[in-house]
């Protein structure tokens, strides 16, 4: 007979193979499902006796144990869809999460730019050294095409086609999109990959080591996130901008300014890579917001005395 490891094993081996979900998300699963059979097992509890008082106990421990709605709901999520799993595997006769409301999550508007801080930020690179080009050049395609920062780091040659001005960009859960590229953007890209310093050794940084990756790291490797992060930081302190600021900011701000010059919902939930058009939708209230503050700190009778 299985044990509820085992089932949940099998789970994780479904959602990789045929949902073809994400290593991040596959371990996200595992560790919200091992604290549940914890839970249980704390609680002498077997996969079968689960029914909804018992999830409905496991969430008030959460809640207990101060962890913050989002976290809350994400372990609800992955119980839900492995029960729906258990059940549609006649592991388990009745789905006890089917009675289980989720709580409603306050939305917040993610933060977005105007052109003028964007200029600041971009302006904060050292585009006169080798690895401040390469900071620029990132920048700008983060703004040019929304790209997600796991995905500029895991942009190859092969997936660039300068000439055409396009790019493909593996995105979540391994779903592949082809994305323009400004001419500006285009520019850059082209002048960092034949920057002469990339194939010398500097004060600072290494020549190429990886011939495939774009951007490299100053010892000639594929940039990772962690560095472009604190990289991202340091020219956020100089610019004076707000430090809630992220990389991830650039993109919520290029689809609030594509939505302000008129582009329609559907074309921005394709080139931002959403699987739904109502996580696109949002960007609709963070540009009556920008409206908004634009109006009232322009318009005279709308001034304090």
């Amino acid at each position: 007979m299985s044990t509820y490891l085992d089932e949940v094993n099998k789970y994780l081996a479904v959602m990789e193979a045929i949902k073809n979900a994400s290593p991040h998300t596959l371990r996200n699963y595992r560790l919200d499902l091992i604290a549940f059979h914890s839970f249980l097992l704390e609680k002498e509890v077997s996969l079968n006796e689960v029914d909804k008082k018992v999830v409905r106990a496991y969430l008030a421990y959460l809640n207990a144990e101060d962890f913050k709605k989002r976290t809350v709901l994400r372990h609800l999520s992955s119980l839900r869809s492995f029960f729906k799993y258990l059940t549609r595997e006649k592991k388990i006769q009745l789905n006890p999460l089917d009675e289980i409301e989720s709580p409603k999550l306050e939305k917040h508007l993610p933060a977005s730019l105007n052109y003028e801080h964007v200029e600041r930020l971009f302006a904060q690179a050292d585009v006169g050294c080798y690895l401040g080009f390469r900071d620029r050049c990132a920048l700008e395609l983060f703004y040019s095409s929304g790209l997600r920062i796991s995905e500029l780091i895991a942009l190859d040659r092969k997936d660039v086609d300068l000439e055409g001005r396009l790019m493909r960009l593996k995105g979540k859960g391994k779903k592949e999109r082809v994305v323009p590229i400004t001419e500006t953007a285009g520019r850059w890209l082209s002048s960092y990959l034949e920057h002469p310093e990339r194939h010398t050794e500097g004060d600072l940084h290494k020549p190429q080591q990886d011939r495939e990756a774009i951007f490299l790291n100053r010892w000639g490797k594929r940039l990772t996130v962690r560095s472009l992060d604190r990289t991202f930081k340091q020219y956020l302190v100089k610019s004076g901008l707000s430090l809630r600021i992220t990389p991830h900011t650039i993109r919520h701000t290029i689809a609030t300014h594509w939505l302000e010059k008129g582009m329609d919902l559907k074309t921005i939930q394709v080139l931002l890579g959403h699987s739904s058009l109502g996580t696109t939708t949002i960007y609709t209230q963070v540009s009556k917001r920008l409206k908004r503050e634009v109006y009232e700190k322009a318009h005279p009778r709308a001034l304090s005395d």
